[in-house]
């Protein structure tokens, strides 16, 4: 008798410890597409980034976040977080759709912020897949 009950607590342990841990796995994942370019840039011609630069001046009005995604299997988002001196200022959420190949961008007013910049992109559940950073002086 003190086996069976041994046993059955034994079975309903194994199987919580499965249920409790699926999640987790499924938020391991991979996205589906790859992020193959991230540049900032001083301006988009002909959907490819002009300027690319690490540095830029105080007096520069707009910067640009240039993302090339690859092998994208199902139509999807990402997100573009600016982020200045370790605080988040500004997301928004930008499609990707289906296909080989898919090329998008975001810009920010950077309104003469100096200091330490950096751009975070995340997928549809947060995670980050890439990021970049720049500096404004």
């Amino acid at each position: 008798m003190k086996l069976r009950i041994f046993l059955a607590a034994l079975a309903a342990i194994l199987t919580a410890g499965f249920f409790f841990t699926a999640p987790a796995q499924a938020q391991e994942q991979t996205p589906g597409f790859s992020i193959e370019r991230l540049a900032v840039a001083r301006g988009i011609e002909n959907r490819e980034p002009v300027g690319i630069a690490e540095t830029f001046s105080a007096d520069t009005p707009v910067v640009y976040c240039f993302i090339e995604a690859k092998s994208i299997e199902a139509d999807t988002r990402v997100t573009v977080a600016w982020i200045h001196e370790g605080k988040e200022i500004h997301s928004i959420s930008l499609p990707l759709k289906a296909g080989p190949r898919w090329r998008t961008r975001s810009e920010k007013t950077l309104y003469g912020l100096t200091g330490a910049w950096s751009i975070e992109i995340r997928d549809e559940g947060g995670k980050v897949l890439k990021q970049t950073s720049f500096k404004v002086e």
